[in-house]
């Protein structure tokens, strides 16, 4: 998943410290992605760039893609991050400078890690379905791994936990939830799920009080420690939690981020995750300048140039406390 944004601002994230349990509900903002989707940009915001080492986050969909493409993300650049495909609808088709080609479908993991510098397409393929519902996240590699090896894993057999009499079944699709280990590899201590409840379900999930969490509805409306929560807004809930109650009126379905507060600084642009202005510089340069990112093969269309840089320098601060 690429950021379209043709002016995008460069962001200082992490360091922040431990807050206590809260409930603070944050909208997301509408985004254009590509020729024809429209996305929800839940991560980063104005009140919260990161929940642990989750530093991205866009919910899509439910769109009707009948005789429309569907997603068109031409190749681009990452580096220092992973990349995370989770579909409730649809099909998306991963081409990456690896060679890798893979079609990411519903309830599978796609996770590429990009290390010190990866490209990658994304499209939805020829002979698409109706719908194409889900979502794109990113997760900022610490210090001692934004330079491991670039690769890309698909994960069609994910571990679940369930819940509230059978009302509550979560697929845990990143780190560990209640004992359950997703198979995607990791580099911080976090958590990703995908939580399903069924009509009158009220229950309590178990959560890492060492962890901070945010929840963010795909489907239906959930009350998440007493907040309803409809498609489009996430709810940062803090750190300090034993367990978090959700009620469902209704059959609907939310995801649950979560990790250590990320103790390390970054500056995040574009598609980048760097430590100074001088390595975002060095990577656009890169981008548009030589084949540290590699070749995408196989796409129709041209690769995504990268916007220009803005006339400011950012540089990490210390953690605050």
């Amino acid at each position: 998943m690429s950021n379209l944004d043709t002016r995008p601002a460069p962001s200082l994230c992490g360091g922040t410290g431990r807050t206590g349990p809260v409930r603070d509900l944050q909208p997301g903002k509408q985004v254009p992605l590509g020729e024809s989707t429209v996305v929800r940009r839940l991560l980063p915001n104005l009140g919260r760039r990161m929940v642990g080492a989750w530093c991205f986050v866009d919910h899509y969909g439910p769109d009707d893609i009948v005789d429309q493409p569907g997603m068109q993300v031409p190749p681009h650049p990452h580096m220092g991050l992973q990349t995370v495909s989770w579909l409730h609808a649809g099909e998306v088709l991963h081409r990456d400078s690896l060679g890798s080609l893979q079609t990411v479908r519903p309830r599978e993991l796609g996770l590429m890690t990009s290390g010190g510098a990866i490209a990658h397409s994304e499209e939805s393929p020829h002979g698409h379905g109706p719908l194409l519902h889900g979502a794109q996240l990113w997760v900022a590699l610490p210090a001692e791994h934004r330079h491991t090896a670039a690769h890309f894993e698909h994960h069609t057999d994910l571990p679940r936990v369930t819940g509230g009499n059978g009302g509550l079944t979560a697929t845990v699709i990143l780190g560990e939830l209640d004992g359950a280990v997703s198979p995607g590899t990791t580099y911080s201590p976090l958590v990703g799920a995908d939580l399903a409840l069924t009509a009158t379900t009220d229950t309590r999930l178990p959560l890492d009080p060492d962890f901070e969490y945010a929840a963010l509805t795909i489907s239906g409306e959930t009350e998440v420690d007493g907040v309803r929560l409809a498609p489009g807004a996430l709810l940062y809930l803090g750190c300090g939690r034993t367990d978090l109650p959700l009620r469902a009126h209704s059959d609907s379905s939310l995801m649950l981020l979560g990790g250590v507060p990320f103790e390390e600084q970054i500056v995040m642009w574009w598609n980048f995750v760097g430590r100074t202005h001088e390595e975002i510089a060095e990577a656009r340069s890169d981008w548009m300048d030589t084949t540290r990112f590699g070749t995408v093969h196989g796409y129709a269309g041209p690769r995504l140039p990268a916007p220009d840089l803005p006339p400011v320098v950012l540089k990490p601060r210390g953690r605050e406390r």
